[in-house]
């Protein structure tokens, strides 16, 4: 198995968490998006949700790849059973 797919799906959410998250922050003031929201500032929100979700899978795709790894170097290593 040498592709795993929580990869691209973390640095797709990070990157547009990132975005959503700056778009919201920079427009935080801004009377026209409080308006239709009821005042809740929906893209800094959901841009921190995106950020979460693509931290943790960007987090579980390097705890897979470790064990990966390691159970690689237990196969090679004779003295293991």
């Amino acid at each position: 198995m040498g592709f795993d797919i929580r990869l691209p799906i973390g640095m797709m959410f990070s990157v547009f968490g990132v975005l959503v998250a700056g778009y919201g922050a920079a427009t935080r003031g801004d009377e026209m998006y409080s308006r239709h929201s009821l005042g809740i500032n929906v893209n800094l929100w959901w841009g921190i949700a995106m950020l979460i979700f693509g931290a943790g899978m960007l987090l579980l795709a390097r705890r897979g790849a470790v064990a990966a790894r390691s159970a690689r170097e237990n196969l090679k290593d004779p003295n293991v059973r």
